[in-house]
C-alpha cells in the first residue's frame, strides 16, 4: 500500500498542510535530479524565510547509491527474524519498509533494500558507523541510547519477564537466588536484571549470550535456569518452536521496554520522513493491520499464533499520532 494514500475527503485546513508537504516532497525530487529549489515548511514548523536545501544525511546516502541498507535481527520473533524459508519477516521488518517506500518517493528512485544481520551488541555501532540505515528490530528506546541514535515513534510496549521450565520452583525473580539467569549481550534486560540482583539483593549468577537464539538454546539444553528477556519476545520463542508444553512465561514485568525504529541521529529530513510515515500509517489504520497480522494471525509457515492484542499503552500511542494527522 502506499503510505500516502487517502480513503477520506481532507478538511480544507488539512488539504492546505498536505499541499505544503506536497511542495516539499516535490523540492527533494527536483534536487535530487539535481534542480536548486527552496523545500517549504509546514506552516507549525515554518522559518521566517524558507531556505534552499539539497539532500542531506541518509537521504543523500540512498540517493547517491540508489540502495538502502536495513539492519535485521535473526530471533525477535515476531518483530525481524528469519522464517523457515530464510526470508527475514516481521511486523518491524514491514513497518522499515513502508518507511523505505516513503524515502524512496522522497528522494526521486526506488531503491534497492539491502539487509544486513545485527545482533544487541552491533546495532547502534553499525547505525553510528553508516553500515545500515534503519535498524529494523525490538530495540527499546531510551535516553542512554538516545545519545548515540534517533528513534521512531513507539512501535510495542514489552518488560521483562522470566522463561523457565513448566513445573520448576520459579516463579517469580525471588527464586532465582543461586540460580543461572542467562540474557542476550547488550540488551536493556541484562542491566535491568543486574540493577534488580543489587537492589533486591537476590544473589543470581547472571550469565550472557550473543542473540536471543543462543539465550535460549542455554535455558533448553539446561545450562541455565531462566532466561530473561522481552515477555513479548518469550511468547514468540514459546509459540513459533512448539514449547508450550514445556515452558512458561512467569513473574511480574521487571522493565519497561518502548520498542522503536532506529536511525541516524542529527538527521532532520530523514527524522521528518519517520514522522510523517508514521503518523499517515497511523491515521489509515495500516499500523493496527499489520499489528493484527503479527501478534493474532498465525505466524508465516508456521501453526502458531501469539495470540497478544494490542496493549492499552501501544492503543494510545497510535490512536495520538492518528489524532495528530486529523488536526493538521
Amino acid at each position: 500500500m502506499s503510505v500516502h494514500r487517502r480513503s477520506e475527503a481532507l478538511r480544507p485546513e488539512r488539504a492546505a498542510r498536505r499541499l505544503v508537504r506536497g511542495a516539499a516532497r516535490r523540492a527533494l525530487l527536483l534536487l535530487a535530479a539535481g534542480g536548486a529549489v527552496a523545500l517549504a515548511a509546514p506552516p507549525a514548523r515554518a522559518q521566517d524565510a524558507a531556505a534552499p536545501v539539497t539532500l542531506t544525511g541518509t537521504l543523500a546516502k540512498v540517493r547517491a547509491a540508489g540502495a538502502i541498507t536495513l539492519g535485521v535481527r535473526e530471533s525477535s520473533v515476531p518483530f525481524s527474524y528469519r522464517s523457515p524459508r530464510g526470508e527475514t519477516v516481521g511486523y518491524s521488518i514491514d513497518l522499515c519498509n513502508l518507511v523505505v517506500e516513503a524515502i524512496g518517493e522522497a528522494v526521486g528512485r526506488t531503491l534497492a533494500v539491502r539487509t544486513r544481520t545485527v545482533t544487541p551488541d552491533t546495532r547502534i555501532p553499525a547505525l553510528v558507523q553508516g553500515d545500515i540505515d534503519l535498524e529494523c528490530g525490538s530495540t527499546t528506546d531510551n535516553l542512554e541510547r538516545r545519545k548515540l541514535v534517533a528513534f521512531s515513534p513507539t512501535i510495542f510496549v514489552a518488560g521483562t519477564r522470566l522463561l523457565v521450565r513448566k513445573g520448576g520452583p520459579i516463579a517469580s525473580y525471588r527464586d532465582l537466588a543461586n540460580r543461572r539467569v542467562v540474557v542476550t549481550s547488550g540488551t536493556t534486560n541484562e542491566k535491568a536484571m543486574r540493577d534488580l540482583a543489587n537492589r533486591a539483593g537476590v544473589p543470581m549468577i547472571i550469565v550472557t549470550a550473543a542473540d536471543h537464539a543462543a539465550a535460549l538454546a542455554q535455558l533448553t539444553g539446561g545450562q541455565a535456569d531462566a532466561f530473561a528477556t522481552d515477555d513479548v519476545l518469550l511468547h514468540g520463542f514459546v509459540a513459533q518452536r512448539g514449547l508450550r508444553a514445556q515452558y512458561v512465561v512467569v513473574g511480574e514485568l521487571l522493565s519497561y521496554e518502548p520498542y522503536a525504529l532506529v536511525y541516524r541521529r542529527n538527521d532532520p529530513q530523514l527524522a521528518r520522513i519517520v514522522e510523517d510515515t508514521f503518523e499517515r500509517l497511523a491515521a489509515d489504520r495500516e499500523i493496527d493491520r499489520r499489528y493484527d497480522q503479527w501478534f493474532l494471525r498465525r505466524l508465516p509457515q508456521s501453526d502458531a499464533s501469539l495470540d497478544l492484542p494490542m496493549s492499552a499503552q501501544l492503543q494510545a500511542i497510535v490512536q495520538g499520532m492518528a489524532e495528530r494527522t486529523q488536526a493538521e
